[in-house]
C-alpha cells in the first residue's frame, strides 16, 4: 500500500490491469496468531489471488502488548521500518475487562508500540487484530467482571476496546472478532473453536485470514479459490460473511487510520456516468475511464462516446499510501450522437497551442510529459480563450476536460 508518489501519474496513464500487489507485514501477538500459522494462511490466500504477502512475526504464547514493548525481538523487527502494516494482537482476555482496567493494562502499551512503529517509519500503518470471545465466556474472570461471563458480553467488550485502540492511535482494525460473531450467529454448528474453546480451529484461522486479506490488500476475498482443508461450501460461507461485513462497515474499521482505501460507486444514465468517490483516508485521486480519458477530480462525471465495456480504475492516495479500485461500465445501445462527441482539435505551431472544435464552457487543461509528470495545469473559458503561448519542445500528452459535463479528451502532441 505504500508507494512513492513519483510513480502515481505513471500508474495513472498506463493500461488498466488487475494489478498484482505485494505487502510487507509484521505480526506481533501470541498463540492466537501462531496457531495454524495465520500469517502463512493469509499468504496462501494472497498467492492464490496473484498477490504476495512478505511477513515476519513474533508470537510467544500468552504474550501481552506490554511484554512486546520490552521484547528485544519485537523491538528489533519494528525498527527495521520496512513494513506496510504492523499487526498488534493483545492477550485474548485483557481487552475484554472493565474499561478502567483496560485503560491501565492495555491502552498505554498499544500507544507505546504505535509510537515505536511510527518512529521507525511514519508511513507504516498499525493494524489492531480484534480477537473473539471465548466459546462460553471467560469463567475464570466472570466473578470479577460479569460482562465476560458470556460469549456475547466478552465479544462486545473486545470490539469496544479494539475500536478504541484504533481511534486513539489513528490506526486500522482487522475485525476478526466481528466476523467471527456473524458466522457463529448464522451457523451455530460451524465450530470456529479449538477443543479448548479459546484458540481457533482451522475454520477460525481461515476466517481470520480472510479478514486480514481484505484489509491488507483491499481486494475481495470472494475471488480466492484457496480453501486449505475446508470444503468449497464451508470456505464460501466464511468468505461471503467476511466480505459482507467489510463492505458494509469498512469506514468503522479503517476510517480512523492513515492507510488509503480506494472505492467508488456510480450512477449511469445512458452513456453519461456520475462517479461517487467513497475512498477512505485519501487526499488525491486519479481516474482512468477505460476509453483513453482521465480525471483528477474527486467525483467526476464522464460521457462515453461509443458503446462497449469499459474498465474504470480509481487510484486514491495520500502522502504515504496508495490504493486502486476497478469496476466495469457497460455502454449498450446508448443514443450517442457523433455531434456530441468531445474531440477537440489540438495543434501546436510557432510556440502557440491552439484548441479548436470545442463548445463554450469552462475547461481544465493539463500538459504532461511521457513519464507522467504534469508540466502545466490551468483552467480556461472557451471560446474567449483557446490559444496558449508555450515554449515546450518534445512529445507531450494534452488533456482537456469540461468542468461541467465531465467530458475529457487526451491527445499526444509533438511540440517543436
Amino acid at each position: 500500500m505504500k508507494k512513492y508518489l513519483i510513480l502515481l501519474v505513471v500508474i495513472f496513464l498506463v493500461k488498466v490491469v488487475d494489478a498484482q500487489t505485494a505487502r510487507h507485514v509484521l505480526f506481533l501477538g501470541n498463540s492466537y496468531t501462531a496457531v495454524n500459522n495465520l500469517p502463512q494462511l493469509i499468504a496462501d490466500i494472497a498467492l492464490n489471488n496473484g498477490d504476495t504477502l512478505v511477513f515476519d512475526s513474533n508470537t510467544p504464547g500468552g504474550y501481552t502488548l506490554q511484554l512486546h514493548c520490552t521484547d528485544a525481538s519485537s523491538l528489533n523487527k519494528i525498527a527495521q521500518g520496512v513494513w506496510d502494516f504492523v499487526v498488534l494482537q493483545e492477550q485474548s482476555q485483557l481487552p475484554s475487562f472493565d474499561p478502567a482496567q483496560v485503560a491501565t493494562d492495555v491502552l498505554p502499551y498499544a500507544q507505546t508500540l504505535d509510537s515505536l512503529i511510527n518512529a521507525s517509519d511514519s508511513c507504516t500503518e498499525t493494524l489492531f487484530y480484534m480477537t473473539w470471545g471465548r466459546k462460553n465466556g471467560d469463567a475464570a474472570n466472570c466473578p470479577f467482571y460479569p460482562p465476560v461471563c458470556t460469549y456475547e458480553g466478552m465479544q462486545e467488550r473486545l470490539r469496544e476496546s479494539y475500536v478504541l485502540m484504533a481511534q486513539l492511535n489513528h490506526a486500522t482494525v482487522a475485525p476478526v472478532g466481528a466476523a467471527w460473531r456473524e458466522v457463529r450467529a448464522t451457523n451455530p454448528a460451524f465450530d470456529l473453536y479449538n477443543i479448548d474453546e479459546s484458540h481457533p480451529s482451522i475454520y477460525g484461522s481461515y476466517l481470520a485470514a480472510c479478514v486480514f486479506y481484505e484489509i491488507i490488500f483491499n481486494k475481495s476475498v470472494l475471488q480466492t479459490t484457496y480453501t486449505n482443508i475446508l470444503t468449497t461450501t464451508e470456505a464460501d460461507l466464511i468468505k461471503s460473511k467476511v466480505h459482507q461485513l467489510l463492505t458494509d462497515s469498512l469506514s468503522l474499521w479503517a476510517g480512523n487510520g492513515d492507510a488509503a482505501f480506494a472505492s467508488f460507486n456510480k450512477i449511469q444514465n445512458g452513456n453519461a456516468v456520475q462517479f461517487n468517490n467513497t475512498s477512505l483516508n485519501a487526499a488525491n485521486y486519479s481516474w482512468s475511464f477505460g476509453d483513453g480519458n482521465f480525471s483528477s477530480n474527486a467525483n467526476p462525471n464522464h460521457v462515453y462516446s461509443a458503446n462497449g465495456n469499459y474498465t474504470v480504475q480509481l487510484t486514491s492516495y495520500n502522502n504515504c499510501f496508495t490504493d486502486t479500485y476497478t469496476d466495469t461500465v457497460a455502454i449498450v445501445n446508448a443514443a450517442i450522437e457523433s455531434a456530441d462527441a468531445f474531440k477537440p482539435k489540438i495543434t501546436y505551431s510557432d510556440g502557440e497551442l491552439k484548441i479548436e472544435n470545442i463548445k463554450p464552457g469552462i475547461y481544465n487543461l493539463k500538459i504532461s510529459n511521457l513519464t507522467g509528470s504534469t508540466v502545466k495545469l490551468l483552467n480556461f473559458i472557451a471560446p474567449q480563450v483557446s490559444n496558449f503561448k508555450l515554449s515546450y519542445k518534445g512529445v507531450y500528452l494534452i488533456t482537456i476536460a469540461n468542468q461541467t459535463t465531465g467530458q475529457s479528451y487526451t491527445d499526444k502532441l509533438m511540440m517543436k
